[in-house]
């Protein structure tokens, strides 16, 4: 069978992606997508618009990812490709939780495992355990999503998929960090870090260096947290990922501020807060002001840290982040003198955050 222009545009495509190099391959599945669109190859579209989904949502485009994860639903349903619409629908949900919509993301993963479970496709199963541990991250459920992704892992270690298996053991160290478990941490994300290395997977070696980073930061090993910070950065730089540079110029922000160093705390605070305005991350966004709110605080500028961390509360409640939740009204009953961590036992986690500066999760 004879291979068409487009279809080498989107294997070109491929290729790029699996390099991390997105910029390029998104160029070219929407060169292959209006290819695909003009002879009406309806497998061919299908295929260029999850892939372009998967780009935009990796980058930190969770709104043009949405777009076009709800439009390869749409030509799946309309074809009768009853899994192919389950995999649009799961990754809409990705893209959801992006912009903090974790209850939408926990539905369609849930809707999306029922037809999974039923096909017995374990390696869909393993992904789709592996996207609501994410959700219930976001929600605040952490001993939901430890259990989550440790199942996750055993499919994926058992189905011997080296990439999502050290993606579930990042999930590991970002769940364990929050849990307060911070040794732990470290040893996840350090195993990640030699799975990805093994396999040249650069993404993956860079959201394993942020990990390592902020696991040495909540032990106290600062200078070698701001190290590790500075690996990720390179390489989130060189290929596009605004979110995860976001949350690494967070924890850069983050670090300084434990050492003292206001003035590049805010200055990293700031750079993130583009960053996650840009991306939508409502997440993001309550972590940075809370930086803000706490440097104000550590300033005795007490007027400009309570409206801070009242706006946190507020967003916090609004969304339904637990996590974050108990963070703001910690640093604001912290303000007033009476500092209150009861939030952080209801929610099962080991936090030991007494006296300014905190050194935030």
């Amino acid at each position: 069978m004879q291979i068409s222009a487009t279809d080498k545009e989107f294997e070109q495509a491929e290729n790029l992606r699996e390099k991390s190099e997105y910029a390029k391959a998104l160029a070219l599945y929407k060169k292959a997508l209006r290819g695909y669109r003009r002879v009406r190859e309806e497998q061919g579209v299908l295929h260029c618009l999850l892939a372009i989904g998967d780009v935009c949502r990796m980058t930190g485009d969770f709104g043009p990812a949405e777009k076009s994860y709800a439009e390869a639903e749409a030509v799946a349903q309309t074809s009768g490709n009853r899994v192919a619409a389950a995999d649009a629908q799961l990754n809409r949900g990705l893209s959801l939780r992006g912009m903090g919509d974790w209850k939408s993301a926990l539905r369609l993963s849930r809707q999306a495992l029922r037809l999974y479970r039923k096909n017995e496709d374990r390696h869909a199963i393993a992904f789709t355990l592996w996207a609501t541990a994410g959700a219930l991250r976001i929600k605040g459920d952490i001993p939901g999503a430890i259990r989550a992704y440790q199942e996750s892992r055993e499919i994926f270690s058992m189905l011997r998929i080296r990439p999502a298996t050290g993606y579930c053991l990042c999930g590991l160290g970002g769940v364990h960090r929050i849990a307060g478990l911070f040794a732990d941490s470290l040893k996840y994300y350090r195993s990640a870090n030699r799975l990805f290395s093994a396999i040249n997977d650069r993404f993956g070696a860079a959201y394993s260096h942020c990990g390592i980073g902020n696991a040495l930061r909540m032990l106290g090993r600062y200078q070698e947290g701001l190290e590790s910070f500075a690996r990720a950065s390179s390489i989130y730089r060189k290929i596009g990922d605004r979110v995860s540079y976001a949350y690494t110029l967070w924890s850069i922000g983050t670090t300084y501020k434990m050492l003292g160093s206001y003035t590049q705390a805010l200055r990293h605070f700031k750079m993130a807060e583009k960053f996650f305005i840009r991306t939508k991350d409502p997440r993001g966004i309550i972590y940075c002001r809370l930086g803000f709110g706490e440097v104000a605080m550590l300033q005795g500028k007490k007027a400009v840290a309570k409206k801070y961390f009242e706006t946190s509360v507020e967003e916090a409640g609004r969304f339904g982040f637990r996590v974050e939740g108990c963070h703001a009204g910690m640093l604001l009953s912290y303000l007033a003198g009476r500092r209150r961590t009861g939030c952080y036992r209801k929610l099962g986690l080991k936090l030991d955050l007494s006296r300014a500066p905190f050194n935030i999760p």
